[in-house]
């Protein structure tokens, strides 16, 4: 009861082909392959740039002398 046999996921798969279609599962394979791809690619380059721009943003915060930094309170009711 707790496992599936292989005809319960042919069915499945079939009322999943019905309702999306093969083209449209397709695309979603596609773009889904697409953007782990994109991802491992900015895993790998992103120690090095990633450390650069990190660096860049630290010397821009202490470049601008005119920022304020605030803190806000919540207003009490009375």
């Amino acid at each position: 009861m707790g496992s599936f046999s292989i005809w319960h996921w042919v069915i499945v798969l079939v009322i999943v082909m019905l309702v999306f279609g093969t083209k449209k599962l397709r695309n979603i394979g596609s773009d889904l392959g697409g953007a782990v791809k994109g991802f491992k690619d900015g895993m790998k380059e992103g120690g090095s740039e990633g450390e650069q721009n990190a660096a860049k943003l630290a010397d821009d915060r202490n470049k601008k002398s005119d920022t304020i930094d605030v803190e806000a309170k919540e207003k009490s009711s009375s």
